[in-house]
């Protein structure tokens, strides 16, 4: 029981760093088992920490995150469609709806030729690299981008993987919802975002 007590209090701090400080799950998660004084034995699954930045969300952000995600997803939408020819999908905070201003878009690349497609990002201005961090051997090429209505720059980071990656890719989380979306996912998103919208006003 404790270790369930301390699991959620370390998802709670992490989700306040997560929208706060604009950090990724893992580091978040990590960060805050180290303030809590756990040694990493007691780190909360991915769904949870959601669950509590939903939450931090609703109670401290309602008035300004639905816009700012709304900026986002248009912005990696661009973005998607430009790359349209790598099998491009949305995935992190942008697609599962809890991106702020602070959030970095993410987008994956499912090519045939990943070469090919690093190729096209750095013909279209993508060039700055950072390292995975997941321990595989693959690289992300990032940019910072501007996106009208947002006061600071966004990162936008584009993960190269090889086409036969997909299918994996593609399995739900335990509550059977997708961690990522293609174009035509994404499009149908921003109009029910739209259409939620309208009817509230």
């Amino acid at each position: 029981m404790v270790g369930s007590s301390l699991s959620a209090e370390i998802a709670a701090l992490a989700a306040r760093l997560i929208v706060d400080e604009g950090l990724d799950y893992g580091s978040a998660k990590r960060k805050a088992a180290r303030a809590l004084g756990d040694g990493l034995r007691n780190l909360p699954s991915d769904e949870l920490v959601e669950d509590q930045v939903r939450e931090h969300l609703a109670i401290f952000h309602a008035d300004t995150q639905p816009r700012e995600l709304a900026l986002l997803r248009e912005a990696a939408l661009t973005w998607m469609v430009r790359l349209s020819a790598w099998n491009p999908y949305l995935a992190g905070a942008a697609w599962r709806g809890t991106a702020t201003e602070r959030s970095v878009l993410r987008v994956e690349l499912y090519a045939d030729d990943p070469k090919m497609a690093e190729i096209d990002l750095l013909n279209h201005g993508v060039d700055q690299l950072v390292p995975d961090g997941s321990g595989h051997d693959r690289s992300i090429l990032s940019k910072t981008i501007r996106v009208q209505g947002l006061r600071e720059p966004v990162m936008i980071d584009f993960m190269v993987c090889d086409a036969d990656d997909l299918r994996g890719a593609l399995k739900p989380d335990a509550r059977g919802r997708g961690w990522r979306g293609d174009i035509a996912a994404l499009r149908r998103l921003i109009a029910e975002d739209i259409a939620q919208n309208a009817g509230e006003r």
